[in-house]
């Protein structure tokens, strides 16, 4: 089962995705896509690793998600995503348009041929305003896409406000 979260900084969503993880009674496998470039990102990536059980296994890749998710998935095992957004802005940052499209293409390509569950989290960004600067605009646009491409491929999407998900698509949580 494949299952797409949603939701804005601090909705709840990354939480909601541990819980779901946890109570799946299979081997979880999270796959962090950050990179601790500064003091304030290291802060958050360590209390994410905080709140995750001691026995999960961590598997740490900011650009080759679709490798990574090959070789890791299997019937018997949950895999945790978490951050597309965060994976995308790595790729953008790059500045390689041929690599994000690859990129995107083979985790699009991949997604129904894996076994076991695959719990996605991901920075819903589009409700606010249209941001200035071609970048931020681009990241937008391209973090729209991405979800909408997800979410077709999906059997549930959720969206989390406040700690609150709301199904969007799928079995009621």
């Amino acid at each position: 089962m494949r299952e797409l979260i949603l939701g804005g900084a601090r909705s709840g969503k990354s939480r909601l995705a541990e819980r779901l993880a946890a109570e799946s009674g299979l081997a979880v496998t999270y796959i962090a896509t950050s990179q601790p470039l500064d003091g304030e990102m290291n802060t958050r990536i360590q209390h994410h690793r905080a709140r995750r059980p001691v026995h999960w296994e961590l598997v740490e890749e900011p650009l080759a998600l679709a490798r990574v998710l090959r070789e890791q998935a299997a019937a018997d095992k949950c895999l945790l995503i978490d951050c597309l957004t965060l994976w995308l802005t790595n790729l953008l940052m790059l500045d390689d348009p041929a690599r994000l499209s690859a990129e995107r293409d083979a985790l699009l390509d991949c997604l129904n041929d894996l076994p076991g569950r695959i719990l996605l989290v991901s920075n819903e960004t589009g409700l606010g305003v249209v941001p200035l600067g071609e970048l931020t605009r681009r990241y937008v646009d391209e973090a729209g896409w991405l979800h909408q491409a997800l979410a077709e491929r999906c059997e549930r999407v959720v969206f989390t406000v406040a700690g609150l998900p709301m199904v969007l698509k799928g079995e009621a949580l």
